[in-house]
């Protein structure tokens, strides 16, 4: 029973990262091969970030639980998953943040400039709108370094089980 729900947190945390890592390729392929069509490009991009938020965030809520069952289990100490916890909930955190405030104000700019954003352009909105996705950039490496530091301190907590 403990080996099986030692996997499944580390389940929960490969899913998770394992997005957050392949993201960026996937995004850079859709450009690429779209090249000419942003617009659709985009729309790809955009669909697949609400997926992998939607997959990070159900990711988190079962790796949560299960932090959460461990020390009631004798899988780890109380103290051990603290810190990955608490990590946890801040990526999450990051994750609705940009899932429900940047994405939609960057969608919100984007059919303001007529449903494209046209890389060239220097109007307001447009460098609004890439401030939002510098922003999101950030907001999508800060999961990624807090998911690696939380799997480390899981890893961690394997060797000061009791």
């Amino acid at each position: 029973m403990k080996t099986t729900l030692r996997t499944l947190l580390y389940l929960a945390l490969i899913v998770w990262l394992g997005a957050e890592i392949f993201f960026p390729i996937t995004a850079a392929v859709a450009f690429s091969t779209l090249m000419p069509d942003l617009h659709a490009a985009g729309t790809i991009v955009g669909e697949l970030i609400r997926i992998l938020h939607g997959m990070g965030l159900i990711s988190g809520a079962i790796a949560l639980a299960l932090l959460a069952l461990a020390p009631a289990w004798n899988i780890y100490k109380p103290q051990a998953v603290l810190a990955p916890m608490i990590l946890i909930v801040i990526m999450m955190g990051l994750t609705v943040y940009s899932q429900f405030g940047i994405i939609p104000s960057m969608e919100r700019d984007r059919i303001a400039e007529g449903g494209v954003i046209d890389p060239a352009s220097v109007s307001p909105i447009t460098q609004h709108f890439n401030k939002l996705h510098n922003r999101s950039e950030w907001v999508e490496e800060g999961v990624l370094l807090l998911g690696l530091v939380s799997v480390v301190l899981v890893a961690r907590a394997e060797t000061t089980r009791s």
